[in-house]
């Protein structure tokens, strides 16, 4: 040990917390994590001062890579050649950054993983958008800090005019902490920045009606809302991204073609995954994945086996492939040196901030040049003002100190005039240089006084920053490229949804489609109807209802299920096209369809949840009562409704307070009717008590009714061969049509059973002020009033209700509830038989 050494004794635990903490604030501070003004790591920022500094814009030549990363190292970053190539790489790939920030030149790699050339291979310059972010550096904007070896300067964060953070996002995995920003829509930032500026109360809902949701530069499809608007409000998030896909018909082939993926999937990696999946069986359904991807976009092509559903299909890649994804989101960002978690508005605020602060210190530096100058030319102007005098002082000194001197003596000019005067050139003594002289400083004071104004005036700075960023956008912004699907999630939208009515319908191949009332006509009874509905080759429409855009709506499958959805989640088509298939909206097993449905006011309304009853039958006569309530918590894969015996599946579901009627109607052509206090409420996970004892073995339940007003209402019914009739359910006398049984009883005549009239399809309860539509398996529709049907007895065939051509039948039967419509109009009506025919 040397002279004057000794050993100190210290605990290894202190000392090891102590090197911990100052390398894991290291890690964080200089390498790892974004600063929240402009969005960049130093390693990026250093690069982007590096460019600057070569002199290396984006219009003049590229420069070799190599050199411009031997620049970085030797100047600024004190770290491998790797990290620096990696991240200029990285700025420069357009799947990787929503706005690139280097424009290279040369294999930078693919989205298929490939790795970049070599960095002496490559070459690189900035970027126009570059430019904008290291604009007024030279003019004292911001701080700077010596380099590593205390040689040279470099900024501390860039003076930058546009919104990184936001619109390019970053990724970093600190010590102890992590972050990950997804990219955004510089347009859609850029207006919600200045939807800020005008109001700084504003909240974070408001400002999410111009910054919608993540803009990936892979495009996609951001899968439900609910991830988006956590990531908005609190910083942390979990965004489901999903593959842009369409189904095409390639060479008589049914295909499913991927033009878009999720951000950061390795594409290459995606197809062989996905193909192992495929020769492990655990995806059925596809012969040949093909990558058919080019210059011109991305094509990627699943064909499919003959007997192959392709939405069943694309279900499934969804479900274990890459083509679903998802983003977790954790925004934290230095904030003042110390990391933090922001919400969108937390960063909007700091980059106002940083921009506010750029534009004080750049204003601040133009006025202290223009001072300057304007002191100069005070002085030229008195010199030009005696220029003989001047001229004769000059020449009648030694050197130029002493006449600088005589000059500060004479006209009691500053040191920085009289050198001015010294060095003043001979052409500057014309009449035409003189007269510019004054000019120059008139036009200076003004913009001194200008000057002066900005830093006095925060509205006038604000409205600064606001024109600065709207060129920005002018210049820089763009369209969304990934698209938001709200099906996925639970975003309120009524401020900006109507609620107008529509009619859902479903075909029996399992497309769902909602449409505006105002597009039905009304039309009398008899006509032969307007075409419904587009529908795929042996497909026709089996489900119609109508609701509001602002209802919910439940789902339930035969097996037994439940699905939640809001109706203008449905996706929106015309009265001809055929819909999106339910497969791409829930995950339904392969093998389930959807039976019945409900719609309710509000799910989150406790009194309403907890008084109301879903209302189950099954096509083999069992009946179960369920609380609301327990079907107002979803999931994704749908919960349990009710247990479904083996060859039974569940016919229909209906909303009830508990004290109806239920009548059940059977194909044989009878109903039953009994009081729905008999049922006793059960768990979802019952099966239920039996409802009506059939008369058969090929006899089922084709509909379920409540009867809330046996006075006012009628039943109706409609055979599978057009035929149908009103009948009241009490007579006017009070005394029941229809009468009360016992829950299990065998039911009595509802409808006269023969060849001509087909079996009994549909059995529903009406008001004269109604509207019927019927649907034919044909795909026509056809709509009327229900006063036009008449009252007959129960043991009647009725009168046909809508023409049937060849070997047609009805599909389904939905009442919908009769509005004034300014459009309605109503057709001749058809001649036909429509007497009451009496049962022989």
């Amino acid at each position: 040990m040397a002279n004057g050494e000794q050993l100190i004794p210290i605990n290894i635990e202190d000392e090891m917390k102590t090197a911990y903490i100052d390398y894991s604030m290291s890690v964080i501070v200089s390498r790892a994590l974004p600063d929240v003004r402009d969005g960049l790591k130093p390693v990026h920022r250093r690069v982007l001062f590096g460019l600057q500094e070569l002199g290396i814009f984006s219009n003049k030549s590229h420069k070799k890579s190599a050199r411009i990363v031997g620049e970085v190292l030797g100047k600024y970053h004190p770290h491998g050649d790797t990290s620096v190539y990696d991240a200029m790489v990285r700025m420069a790939q357009e799947w990787s950054m929503r706005y690139q920030l280097v424009d290279g030149q040369g294999n930078f790699g693919s989205v298929d993983g490939d790795s970049p050339a070599a960095m002496r291979y490559t070459e690189a310059r900035m970027r126009k958008i570059s430019e904008e972010m290291l604009a007024d550096i030279d003019k004292e904007t911001v701080d700077f800090a010596l380099n590593f070896d205390d040689t040279l300067e470099e900024p501390t964060v860039l003076p930058t005019r546009v919104p990184n953070l936001l619109v390019n996002g970053a990724s970093g995995i600190a010590v102890g902490m992590a972050t990950n920003m997804p990219p955004h829509n510089l347009t859609e930032v850029v207006d919600g920045v200045n939807a800020y500026i005008d109001n700084r109360d504003i909240e974070i809902e408001e400002l999410m009606t111009y910054i919608k949701a993540p803009d990936f530069p892979t495009g996609g499809i951001i899968y439900g809302y609910e991830g988006v608007k956590d990531a908005f409000m609190t910083g942390r998030g979990r965004i489901v991204m999903r593959a842009k896909a369409e189904i095409e018909e390639v060479k008589g082939k049914e295909c499913i073609v991927v033009t878009e993926i999720p951000y950061q999937v390795n594409k290459a990696d995606m197809i062989k995954k996905t193909a192992d999946l495929v020769n492990d069986k655990k995806i059925e359904g596809i012969s040949l994945i093909r990558d058919e991807s080019d210059r011109n976009g991305m094509r990627i092509v699943y064909i499919l086996k003959k007997d192959a559903l392709p939405n069943v299909v694309l279900n499934t890649l969804y479900k274990h492939t890459a083509l679903q994804s998802t983003f977790s989101v954790n925004n934290i960002a230095l904030v003042k040196g110390r990391p933090q978690m922001l919400n969108l508005k937390d960063i909007i605020y700091n980059f106002v901030e940083h921009r506010h602060e750029v534009v004080i210190r750049r204003t601040k530096y133009l006025l202290r040049k223009a001072e300057e100058r304007a002191h100069i030319l005070e002085g030229l102007i008195i010199a030009s003002d005696h220029i003989d005098e001047v001229i004769a002082l000059i020449r009648g000194s030694q050197n130029a100190e002493e006449a600088r001197e005589k000059l500060i003596e004479r006209f009691e000019l500053s040191e920085t005039q009289a050198k001015a005067i010294v060095e003043m050139r001979l052409r500057q003594l014309t009449g035409l240089e003189q007269d510019k002289l004054r000019t120059e400083y008139d036009e200076l004071m003004k913009t001194i006084e200008d000057l002066k104004d900005i830093l006095a005036n925060e509205p006038r700075r604000m409205e600064i920053i606001k024109e600065e960023l709207a060129e920005i956008r002018e210049k820089y912004g763009d369209e969304r490229r990934s698209e938001i699907n709200m099906i996925g999630g639970d975003f309120s939208m009524e401020d900006m949804i109507p609620n107008e009515s529509v009619v859902l319908t479903i075909s029996h191949a399992g497309y769902i489609k909602r449409t505006a009332l105002k597009e039905y006509k009304t039309q009398n009874r008899g006509g032969v109807g307007q075409k419904a509905s587009t529908t795929r080759d042996e497909d026709f429409l089996e489900y119609i209802f109508s609701g509001t855009n602002h209802q919910y709506i439940l789902f339930f499958t035969q097996k037994g299920k439940c699905f939640w959805m809001r109706v203008f989640e449905i996706p929106e088509g015309s009265k001809t096209s055929k819909g999106r298939a339910i497969q791409n909206l829930m995950n339904l097993d392969p093998d389930d369809r959807i039976n019945a449905f409900i719609l309710v006011e509000n799910l989150s309304d406790e009194e309403y949840i907890n008084n109301h009853y879903v209302l189950m039958a099954t096509k083999k006569g069992q009946v179960k009562k369920t609380v609301l309530e327990q079907y107002s918590r979803p999931r994704v894969n749908g919960i349990n409704a009710i247990s479904i015996k083996e060859g039974d599946e569940l016919l229909s579901a209906v909303l009830t307070d508990g004290e109806n009627q239920v009548m059940l109607g059977l194909k044989s052509g009878k109903a039953l009717r009994f009081e729905e206090k008999h049922i006793r409420p059960m768990g979802r996970g019952a099966a239920g008590v039996k409802g009506v004892t059939l008369a058969s073995e090929q006899d089922e339940v084709i509909g379920m009714i409540c009867v809330k007003d046996p006075q006012d209402e009628t039943v109706l019914v409609v055979s599978e061969k057009g035929y149908g009739k009103r009948t009241f359910i009490d007579d006017e006398d009070g005394e029941p049509v229809y009468r009360i049984t016992n829950r299990g009883g065998k039911g009595v005549k509802t409808i006269s059973i023969s060849e001509k009239t087909g079996q009994l399809v549909a059995l529903k309860t009406v008001h004269d002020e109604d509207d019927l539509m019927i649907i034919k398996k044909s795909g026509v529709a056809i709509r009327m009033s229900v006063s036009d049907i008449r009252t007959m007895g129960r043991s009647t065939q009725g009168v046909r209700l809508i023409s049937l051509k060849g070997d047609d039948e009805i599909a389904a039967v939905a009442k919908i509830v009769n509005e004034d419509e300014d459009d309605s109009e109503a057709t001749t009506e058809l001649p036909e038989a429509d007497n009451e025919v009496p049962n022989e």
